[in-house]
């Protein structure tokens, strides 16, 4: 396949028929000042030397190099963009824990670094099977689809952080089910999900999501990462996590859980400690999966053709300069050209010296040509294709603020929110242009606006109006979030007053309960209790043991559940 790399170069083909136009003009003035002369037929043989068609080689000798050398600043490329192989593989959908549990250091260097390692290690072995990236904490979205594309994984493996997710907690059953809608259509191939987890589970369902995966084929494998006794998680300058409390939080691997739900899954259990044991037992447990021919994608490079249209445009100069204007004849020594060393010499070094720019131009502009291929996909509606074209910009110029900006967007086209916050925050850190920059903060205004974050979008809108005051649509957007905002305030006052209002009728219903409660418990004594006699036989005393016995766990049950109404809201875990 044949593609230009710099195709806007090409424009400047459109001042050839301007050449074209402005020579003809001057040739025509020429007859008409020679007819004034004389006569035709006598002003040529006054001129013996004058060549008709000489001049006009020359020109089309400057005209052809002229677009030789918008082809090569255009830089054609050569290549097979798309090849479909046929490999023997298993797919692997890889769903990673990112909750802040997995900060902690009881495994070195902490529970998700050791858990990144050993996952890059196993990719490095796979050859001709698939892989994809899932991460969950109290959500879960797909960090990568399923593909054969192994430095994208590794790539993308590097950016998981705990910061991906907003919502805190652990949904090892909404990450099973979306791994299981995942994988790709083609029959009998071994499928495997690959849980890695601390195991505290806080949504619950995770073994009917494993028992659902395993009627569907696919095997569930659980790696548990960390130790049973548990570690306090880190939260920077040397402080650790607390829960609402004030105490510090300490998770612990929840090893029963994780056996459970490997056992539902029709898969292994495997612990990681600090050693290589667990990605052995893993590839030995991957290794008895079935491998099946796939048809797979696979993307090669283009390779550079400007070197021979360079070339051939320094070449026709060199015979353009080196051509006389008028006639050589045989008979004067055979002098077919009469070279102009000085002018020669000149256009040769200034052609020369447009390789090493071109050259140079190759390697700074490669970040540029997967962005501007990024923007092909993107405008196709293809966002998990063209995320993966803008971080392989970014690898080649990790400050590029376009590639930053366009990678947010293509993550906020893929409902990433919070991946899409953090990529333009970066964004307009390194982003020189004002005007590139008030774009950068609108965007992360209507980011925040979109999560009902009101306050942050007023100060993102701000931003951007201080940097582009003429921008009316983001003026629109920073007082309609003034006004919603005065609106979330009052319906939360409301909702705050309403629950209080039926936390007082519900308070208020329990007690008419309880005092009738108490009233018929008060009848059924009066009616038990013996009348009084000289003599109590030995059943009344029973009766009345009975019923003084059942009185005090009347008492007891009434406190217990005075004790076990709700006096403060129970908040979430955020680990």
């Amino acid at each position: 396949m044949f593609r230009f790399a710099d195709p806007q170069y090409l424009f400047l083909l459109a001042v050839i028929p301007l050449l074209l136009l402005l020579r003809f003009l001057m040739m025509r003035h020429r007859r008409k000042l020679l007819r004034r002369l004389g006569d035709a037929s006598l002003l040529v043989q006054l001129m013996p030397d004058v060549s008709r068609w000489r001049p006009g080689i020359k020109f089309s000798m400057l005209l052809t190099a002229w677009a030789l050398m918008c082809v090569m600043m255009a830089r054609p490329q050569q290549g097979v963009a798309i090849n479909k192989e046929k490999r023997a593989g298993i797919e692997t959908l890889i769903c990673m824990d990112v909750s802040n549990s997995m900060l902690a250091t009881d495994v070195a260097p902490s529970r998700l670094d050791r858990c990144k390692m050993m996952v890059e290690n196993m990719i490095d072995k796979f050859h001709d099977d698939k892989i994809g990236l899932i991460v969950f904490a109290g959500d879960a979205f797909v960090q990568l689809p399923i593909t054969s594309d192994f430095v994208s994984a590794k790539m993308f493996l590097g950016s998981i952080s705990p910061s991906l997710i907003n919502t805190q907690g652990t949904d090892i059953a909404r990450a099973i089910s979306m791994a299981s809608q995942s994988f790709t259509k083609q029959q009998g191939v071994g499928r495997a999900i690959i849980i890695i987890t601390d195991g505290e589970n806080h949504e619950g369902g995770a073994l009917e999501a494993a028992k659902e995966a395993a009627k569907q084929g696919l095997k569930v494998y659980v790696l548990g990462v960390g130790t049973t006794s548990g570690a306090p998680i880190p939260v920077g300058n040397g402080d650790f996590m607390k829960d609402h409390s004030g105490q510090t939080v300490m998770t612990a691997l929840n090893e029963q859980m994780c056996r459970e739900i490997a056992q539902a899954g029709g898969g292994t259990y495997i612990h990681v400690e600090n050693n290589s044991d667990a990605q052995r037992k893993l590839e030995e447990a991957l290794s008895t999966l079935a491998r099946k021919e796939m048809e797979t994608t696979i993307y090669s490079d283009y390779a550079e053709q400007f070197q021979a249209f360079g070339l051939l445009a320094l070449l026709l100069l060199v015979l353009e300069v080196m051509v006389r204007q008028g006639r050589n004849p045989l008979s004067q020594r055979f002098q077919l050209f009469r070279p102009r060393r000085r002018e020669t010499t000149m256009l040769m070094l200034a052609c020369l010296s447009l390789f090493p720019l071109t050259a140079g131009a190759q390697g700074v502009s490669k970040d540029r040509a997967l962005i501007r291929q990024g923007n092909t996909q993107f405008r196709k509606e293809r966002y998990a294709e063209a995320e993966v074209s803008y971080r392989k910009a970014l690898e080649h110029n990790a400050n590029n603020p376009q590639a930053m900006y366009n990678l947010g967007n293509a993550l906020l086209a893929q409902n990433k929110d919070s991946m899409a916050a953090a990529m333009f925050e970066k964004s307009v850190l390194v982003e020189k242009s004002p005007l590139r920059k008030a774009i950068t903060y609108h965007n992360m205004g209507v980011l925040a606006q979109k999560n009902k974050l009101y306050g942050d979008a007023i100060n993102y809108y701000k931003q951007s109006l201080r940097l582009n005051p003429s921008d009316d649509e983001t003026r629109y957007n920073l007082a309609l979030c003034k006004r919603l905002q005065k609106q979330q305030e009052k319906d939360k006052n409301q909702q705050n007053q309403d629950n209080k209002d039926n936390q007082d009728k519900n308070q208020q219903n329990q007690q008419k309960q309880q005092e009738k409660k108490d009233k018929q418990q008060d009848k059924q004594q009066e009616k038990q209790q013996p009348k009084p006699d000289n003599k109590m036989s030995k059943e009344n005393a029973e009766q009345m043991l009975n019923a003084a016995m059942q009185q005090e766990r009347n008492t007891q049950e009434r406190m217990k559940e005075k004790m076990q109404q709700p006096r403060s809201r129970v908040l979430e875990k955020n680990w």
